[in-house]
């Protein structure tokens, strides 16, 4: 049966309803000093205001070693109502710290660390050595649900290769879906064609941040090679406003792309969380974007986007399709 696996436990595609592809209830990273996400209560009362806003499920993208909390995630997800699928693997080098135990995992010790996440559950506290498990508001274990890994500006390191076959041996073990960080959306093409050489289809892919390069033509090739595209610059008028993406968005579903595009806020600050005291808040793709896009965008493209194309991608792969053979 196909099935999406959250911290609650695996459940139906069909079950999930409105998605957002890409948030973090928690994280800490040396990149973001002041701006952890570090409090349950806080962290429960914006889930609360991200489900009153019309999304029914989101993705937790903080990987290993950057303030996962497990436990945390499954008690907001049952007293909010909010479906919740977490994730395993790793982030780009520069989020950990230089002295980082993350840095020193060879592949092996990576590949059972997200194998372990995916099916066996996810320790409490991520640290070296082995963890007490996680446990759900029942006592069940709390499992990841999607695998990450996290490039530079054109830049695949010789840590992140690492971490991408690792990634790569998970997935194929597990058919657990897969998202990518793009750095400023870079090198989309060339971290898709690594991928594939360890086994790892575009189809069961997606980019994150690929909107940071709003190049609808360019998105519509990525699409067309079989790759998931996650639209998440929103709220950032520094760089573009929200139109430019809207419109980037609408293009690119336009050029062949429909059934490959995402949307999800990444807000991930402390400072533009609510419940922290910052703006604009995790409800700002439901209050904000949303409405604008059932305005001007057909019934059946904010469909495929909120609820259709996101649902397929988190859907665990079948095994026999899920490992092809490895070029050499």
């Amino acid at each position: 049966m196909p099935l999406v696996r959250t911290v609650l436990g695996d459940l139906d595609p069909g079950e999930l309803g409105r998605i957002d592809y890409h948030e973090h209830l928690f994280q800490i990273s040396p990149l973001l000093v002041g701006d952890e996400l570090d409090d349950e209560e806080a962290t429960g009362a914006e889930a609360a205001l991200l489900r009153t806003s019309g999304f029914a499920a989101m993705v937790d993208a903080t990987p290993i070693g950057l303030g996962r909390n497990p436990a945390a995630m499954a008690r907001i997800s049952a007293h909010s109502g909010l479906n919740v699928v977490a994730t395993s693997g790793a982030h780009s080098q520069e989020h950990y710290q230089s002295s980082s135990w993350m840095l020193d995992l060879s592949e092996g010790e990576m590949t059972a660390r997200f194998i372990t996440d995916l099916t066996t559950g996810m320790p409490a506290c991520d640290r070296p050595s082995a963890a007490p498990a996680a446990q759900g508001p029942d006592g069940e274990p709390v499992r990841a649900g999607i695998l990450k890994v996290g490039i530079g500006y054109w830049r695949i390191s010789p840590f992140v290769r690492r971490v991408i076959a690792a990634v790569a041996t998970a997935h194929c073990q597990t058919g657990s879906p897969v998202m990518v960080h793009l750095e400023h959306g870079s090198a989309a093409f060339e971290v898709l064609a690594v991928l594939a050489t360890v086994g790892v289809p575009a189809e069961s892919v997606v980019l994150a941040h690929v909107d940071r390069n709003p190049d609808p033509v360019l998105h519509a090739e990525l699409a067309a090679a079989g790759a998931y595209l996650g639209y998440d610059g929103f709220a950032r008028t520094r760089e573009w406003p929200d139109t430019a993406l809207l419109r980037c968005l609408r293009e690119a579903a336009d050029l062949g792309a429909r059934d490959r595009l995402l949307i999800g806020g990444d807000v991930a600050r402390r400072t533009r969380y609510t419940s922290y005291g910052g703006m604009p808040g995790l409800a700002y793709l439901g209050d904000r974007v949303v409405p604008r896009l059932e305005r001007e965008a057909p019934a059946d493209l904010v469909a495929a986007l909120l609820v259709h194309n996101p649902a397929r991608l988190l859907t665990f792969r079948q095994l026999a399709d899920a490992c092809p053979e490895r070029k050499e």
